[in-house]
């Protein structure tokens, strides 16, 4: 299930991924995403997904939603991934290395949910 933490009138699209993640989630945070992209040329997104369960995802959600992001990458800004996990923290600079010629100022970081505040911070001040 998804549910967006604030909403803003900007690029900025801060939402929360609780329990599971299925083909309705998916296409719910590409409708968001999308209506950010209507006025903005790049996206900025909080991810919290403390409460995320990898057990409770749908694969086909899973992997649509990967190759979505893949084709939408230089349309997104700063990414703050908030949670409470060691893998998605070793994830992170994983990623800013993989895109790291793509990116061109645009950062992905990972924030201990501790450190929501800091987070949003990240995003907003982009």
């Amino acid at each position: 299930m998804l549910e967006q933490l604030k909403t803003y009138d900007n690029n900025i699209l801060a939402f929360e991924i609780i329990d599971g993640f299925t083909e309705t989630d998916m296409k719910l945070a590409h409708k968001w995403f999308e209506q950010k992209l209507e006025t903005a040329e790049q996206v900025n997104i909080l991810v919290k997904c403390d409460e995320f369960k990898m057990s409770e995802t749908s694969v086909k959600a899973f992997f649509e939603d990967t190759l979505y992001a893949l084709r939408h990458y230089k349309q997104m800004g700063n990414v703050a991934i908030v949670a409470h996990s060691k893998v998605l923290k070793a994830l992170v600079p994983i990623d800013n290395m993989f895109f790291q010629r793509a990116s061109k100022g645009r950062q992905e970081r990972y924030f201990d949910v501790s450190q929501i505040d800091e987070a949003f911070a990240f995003i907003e001040n982009s």
